[in-house]
């Protein structure tokens, strides 16, 4: 299973400007607020959200929600999704994912996989 994302810079930095913290807690875990910073990189947890819940097949809404996983970065800048609610985590045991997020030129765009692990 696959998903992507597109996210406008701008859009999300209009949110945040007119919201402040608030929009920020809407999809983002305290951890997520602490580590981003930059409007590029908040708007990429937004693309990568919204990519994870096309590669489960739901979106956004009732199966699945913003706070239901962490996106990290490993200590080379590496993005990585951890899953926080323990349903979602039944749902995908036995599964391995990987995540890749991007921002150039005003967007950011994400990509996920969802695979059977093998054996």
């Amino acid at each position: 299973m696959i998903g992507i994302d597109i996210a406008s810079i701008s859009r999300i930095e209009k949110m945040i400007t007119k919201f402040g913290d608030r929009a920020k807690k809407k999809f983002m875990t305290p951890r997520e607020i602490k580590e981003r910073k930059k409007i590029s990189s908040i708007a990429g947890i937004w693309a990568g959200k919204e990519a994870f819940s096309k590669a489960l097949g739901v979106g956004i809404g009732k199966e699945f929600s913003f706070k239901d996983i962490e996106i990290v970065k490993n200590s080379l800048g590496k993005p990585s999704i951890q899953i926080l609610n323990p349903v979602l985590e039944k749902k995908l045991e036995g599964k391995k994912f990987d995540i890749s997020i991007t921002h150039d030129n005003g967007v950011a765009i994400a990509v996920v996989i969802i695979i059977e692990k093998k054996g």
